[in-house]
């Protein structure tokens, strides 16, 4: 038979074996009367026949530290409870911050009482002998000193009192008195006491012994007294805002 194609002996392209091969076979069922069974071809499988999910199904649920879910409706639900959270903490940082501001401002006002305590009763024991004495040879000189421990519309008053009645009375009967905190039997603290403080505020209880003299009185008289004195922190320090006898 002739080479129709032009190569050599014993060259058969691709095409032509294939095509000679189906001839054979074709010749062989018809010679036979067979058909032989096609071959089935081996692939892989599938996912859907395997009864798994695709590879962009195959991840569960992310579970996250908080317990947050991820996932369509995990996501929606773990952002939610991340937000409660979120706002749950920052209240009680406020809430945090606020406890500490009241407390320290207590603690501090608690401080500067007790300081209030300490230098309005001093300052209560040094005033209330000036303020309480004079003498009518030096009314003046006796009642500048008392003002320089007084404050506000006391000091005021105390002015008048003073120049309209004090002074015209001890004059004309030679009047002296002298004032002096009372202190125990054996020596110590002068008797006073704080009967409520602030910082800026102290009321102070004091007793207080007076001795008059005059040419109306036969001797010395002594009188006992129970003093209130009030007292106002000013740029001066502890100054006496009001006293009453009780």
């Amino acid at each position: 038979m002739a080479n129709l194609t032009g190569r050599g002996p014993g060259v058969t392209s691709p095409g032509r074996r294939s095509m000679a091969a189906a001839a054979r076979a074709a010749a062989k069922r018809t010679a036979t009367g067979v058909v032989e069974p096609e071959k089935p071809r081996l692939e892989a499988p599938d996912d859907a026949s395997q009864g798994r999910q695709p590879d962009d199904q195959q991840a569960g649920p992310v579970l996250y530290a908080d317990g947050a879910v991820a996932g369509a409706e995990g996501g929606a639900a773990g952002g939610r409870r991340r937000g409660a959270v979120s706002a749950v903490l920052a209240v009680l940082v406020v809430a945090g911050l606020v406890a500490v501001a009241v407390f320290g401002s207590a603690y501090l006002d608690g401080r500067q009482a007790d300081t209030a305590r300490v230098r309005a009763l001093a300052a209560a024991r040094k005033a209330a002998p000036v303020v309480l004495s004079y003498d009518y040879r030096r009314l003046e000189k006796d009642f500048a000193a008392a003002r320089a421990h007084l404050t506000g519309s006391f000091r005021d008053e105390y002015r008048r009192t003073t120049t309209a009645v004090v002074a015209p009375t001890a004059k004309k009967y030679q009047g002296v008195v002298r004032a002096t905190v009372v202190k125990p039997p054996g020596g110590g603290v002068p008797a006073a006491s704080v009967v409520s403080a602030s910082p800026d505020r102290a009321v102070v209880l004091l007793f207080v012994n007076q001795v008059t003299r005059s040419t109306q009185i036969a001797g010395d008289r002594v009188d006992l007294n129970r003093v209130r004195m009030t007292l106002t922190l000013t740029s001066e320090g502890w100054k006496v805002s009001a006293v009453d006898a009780l």
